[in-house]
């Protein structure tokens, strides 16, 4: 126990866990054998699994432990840990005395067999049975002495600690109230279609992020999170990072109070004390990485489960396929701690929720990215409740019997081998017919419609990649979509926005969740448009009307990247614009220039981590558009380039010929130290007075401002150049390539 004072030391002077430290430290006073919260009278020990017995007891003190006819004995180890392996037992409804015997010796009684849960995650599974829609209706039946509770107090800590607040109680009306209603859901269902004890372990913080609740180990296991695994190598005292970092810290102290001591004998100014490395400073509060597993979880490791439910990610929204990732380093986390590799885990996909912002597409990218995890890690499986939600603007659905029932199908089928239906439908082919796209089902032998209408919130996209509303009709498993202004189909996608509850589900009444598929040829505009287009390489792609940026604003995420594939010097630099207004014809624009950088990051949207800013003139510019109005053909001076990612600054401080500081806004300074900032991509005709393409705010997402030629609706707040204009909410969609012409 060597290791443990000082991490509650921490734990108090941080403000928290403060009940276990005051608890854990009257345990140095005693030599009795002792055993973790989670291992007492009461508990449900899992079935057909090794059974792992620990706890603590004197230094090289023997600990015997019976229970069920075996009887297993071990020694406590220097720091007085000891553990014990029972033999895999066979569920046991008839109430049990396990002993544990050393120095003294420790009764546990009421003990059952079956299957154990750890229930997880933010507030929707921290919801109470209490605040559940259901609950009057359930507390006919809540008195079950086969279905066991053990409710995990909050608490969070820097390291992994021994102990928790909690206890086992029976099912009842006394105890369920304040419980998961989620978990108990699951529980009754599993324990009702096995016939065996359940023990639920719920453990859950509402409003907290994923990162929390996963063991160093699973960071580890996920290449792409590499950086919360140095995160918390740093953090950690017993790594090398720690020990440099710390040494380091100290030797600069050591020299600063040597120097200061000579100051302040010779009267001189003292300078400020050395900054703490921020790297090694321990975490402050319970979103940061491992702290709820360390004081939430870690203390009930390595108690034998057979998995866990898990509601969470309203917190990582915004996220999209990183969450994935984040998911896969919890699950492989927990499984590596509970030393089961086939630790069942089940999860809800997010309800339909107005989150806001000006992203409506992120909740749908996050449900993608939750779909992908039963796609590729097994024994795992989510339950779709778009269907499930009364308000719109209610984050927490209130009624969560069947959020609990599809977690227990899912868990009935892929860890029990059940043959019943649990599966969601899912898309299992497409096909392009002519007009129409034939969306084929799996998981499904007849879809159907909850309302009994015609399915929604599905949208196809042509050769544009404009999506529009599509005309859905139902043929057993398959779905064909057609669109008027739709020719040939390329993509689908379908509920994708934060507020879709869509219609669709199998004959199990199991729902259809949101999806995309299909690829938009992304040259097919450029090339149908754009005279010699075959000679230009495309190296960017994405679409300007929902632009997206990731580190904190200073990289641009393009649907297409091929820039590592050019070779050969940059002979022209290219950007096509392509706009589907709202109301109107499509528009485009073409513009192709020598480039401005050889540098092929900073030919793109001009980001902090590129490093692209110019403003300068450009020679020898070709324009083609369908826009009225410009300006085309080939202009050997006066177009102007602004390229740059942060704040703009005085107008016109560049003293571009034709330009002005009220209409013809291009000539601006920047302000280099704001970054990110507002940011523009901007081209101008300056003879003309003319802007030819803007695009600026791209940190905005739809807010963003984007547009072809000089802005119809400019006066004194909106310019010319479609700055502050937020005139990405004009259209449909769009298009933004930047290709290249080598030598």
């Amino acid at each position: 126990m060597k290791n443990v004072f000082p991490y509650f030391c921490t734990a108090f002077l941080t403000g928290c866990a403060v009940t276990v430290f005051s608890a854990f430290s009257a345990s140095f006073l005693r030599a009795d054998v002792r055993l973790p919260e989670v291992i007492a009278s009461n508990m449900v020990l899992q079935r057909d699994l090794p059974v792992p017995i620990w706890g603590w007891a004197d230094s090289g003190e023997k600990v015997t432990v019976s229970f069920a006819g075996q009887t297993q004995s071990a020694t406590a180890d220097a720091e007085g840990r000891w553990m014990v392996q029972l033999l895999p037992l066979q569920a046991d409804s008839k109430p049990s005395v396990l002993t544990v015997t050393g120095k003294n010796e420790l009764k546990l009684e009421n003990i059952l067999v079956g299957e154990v849960w750890l229930c997880s995650g933010q507030s929707n599974m921290e919801w109470t049975m209490a605040r559940s829609a259901e609950y009057q209706d359930a507390l006919k039946t809540v008195n079950n002495p086969d279905i066991r509770l053990f409710q995990v107090a909050k608490a969070w800590n820097v390291a992994p600690q021994d102990s928790l607040q909690a206890k086992w109680t029976p099912c009842d009306t006394e105890t369920i109230p304040s419980f998961s209603a989620v978990g108990y859901y699951f529980g009754k269902r599993i324990q009702e279609e096995l016939g065996v004890p359940v023990g639920l372990v719920h453990s859950s913080w509402g409003g907290t992020r994923i990162e929390p609740w996963t063991p160093p180990v699973g960071f580890q296991a996920v290449p792409t999170l590499k950086n919360l695994t140095d995160e918390l190598a740093a953090k950690d005292p017993a790594s090398d990072v720690y020990k440099k970092l710390a040494a380091e810290a100290l030797a600069s102290y050591k020299a600063w109070v040597a120097v200061s001591e000579k100051n302040l004998t010779a009267n001189n100014r003292m300078t400020p004390p050395p900054v703490f490395p921020p790297q090694i400073a321990p975490y402050t509060n319970q979103q940061q990485p491992a702290t709820l597993y360390n004081a939430m979880i870690h203390p009930l490791v390595p108690f034998a489960m057979r998995g866990a439910i898990w509601y969470q990610g309203e917190s990582n929204v915004s996220e999209g396929m990183l969450y994935a990732e984040k998911m896969k380093a919890l699950i492989s986390g927990w499984r590596t701690v509970f030393h089961n590799p086939d630790f069942g885990f089940y999860y809800v996909q997010l309800a339909p929720f107005t989150y806001g912002g000006d992203r409506e597409s992120r909740l749908p990218e996050l449900w993608e990215a939750q779909s992908s995890v039963e796609k590729s890690v097994p024994k795992t499986g989510q339950a779709i409740i778009t269907d499930l939600v009364t308000d719109i603007k209610d984050i927490h659905p209130p009624r969560k019997l069947q959020v609990g029932n599809r977690l227990a199908l899912l868990a009935l089928k892929r860890t029990y081998g059940k043959n019943l239906a649990a599966e969601s439908p899912e898309l299992d082919s497409m096909t392009i017919d002519g007009a129409t796209l034939v969306l084929r089902f799996k998981y499904a032998e007849q879809l159907k419609t909850r309302d009994g209408q015609a399915p929604d919130w599905f949208e196809i996209a042509g050769a544009d990649g404009v999506y529009h509303k599509a005309e859905a009709k139902i043929a057993g498993t398959t779905i064909e979509l057609t669109n008027p202004n739709v020719a040939k189909a390329y993509a689908v996608r379908y509920a994708w926005s934060e507020t879709a509850e869509p219609n669709v589900q199998n004959e199990a009444g199991l729902q259809l969740g949101a999806f995309r598929a299909g690829k938009i040829p992304e040259r097919s505009v450029f090339d149908e448009l754009i005279p010699d287009a075959e000679k230009y390489r495309l190296v960017y792609s994405f679409d300007p009307t929902h632009p997206v940026l990731t580190d904190n604003g200073q990289r641009f995420v393009y649907t297409t990247d091929k820039s590592g594939e050019v070779t050969g010097k940059i002979k022209r630099a290219s950007y096509f614009l392509y706009l589907t207004p709202k109301k109107g014809t499509p528009q485009y624009v073409f513009v192709t220039m020598p480039p401005l950088e050889s540098d092929i990051a900073k030919l793109g949207v001009p980001v902090k981590a590129s490093g692209a800013r110019f403003q300068k003139p450009v020679s020898h510019v070709t324009v083609v558009s369908n826009v009225p109005g410009i300006e085309t053909g080939t202009f050997a001076e006066g177009c102007h380039v602004e390229f740059w990612d942060c704040n703009y600054s005085q107008e016109n401080a560049a003293s571009v010929p034709g330009a002005s500081n009220e209409n013809y806004d291009f000539g601006d300074s920047m302000t280099t130290g704001n970054s990110p900032g507002y940011g523009c991509l901007q081209i101008h005709n300056a003879a003309k007075k003319q802007t030819i393409l803007a695009f600026n705010s791209f940190h905005s997402g739809s807010n963003c401002d984007v547009g072809i030629g000089n802005n119809p609706l400019a006066d004194g707040n909106q310019h010319s150049d479609w700055t502050f204009s937020k005139s990405a909410q004009r259209y449909n969609g769009g298009r933004f390539l930047i290709l290249v012409e080598t030598e």
